[in-house]
């Protein structure tokens, strides 16, 4: 039971020390992709395109 326990802790603490961190980076570099003021005519552009009449 020991060994179990101890595997899921390290499963756990690698979890936490090396994922997380991965996933907040991709998180924060879509964030910065979508409000980066180069992409805002593209966007516009996306966001008027169900609204056109072809």
């Amino acid at each position: 039971m020991t060994a179990i326990m101890t595997i899921q802790n390290i499963a756990s603490n690698l979890v936490t020390t090396l994922w997380t961190p991965i996933f907040v980076a991709i998180f924060l570099s879509i964030v910065t992709y979508a409000l980066w003021p180069r992409n805002k005519a593209a966007f516009d552009e996306a966001a008027r395109m169900p609204l056109r009449e072809e």
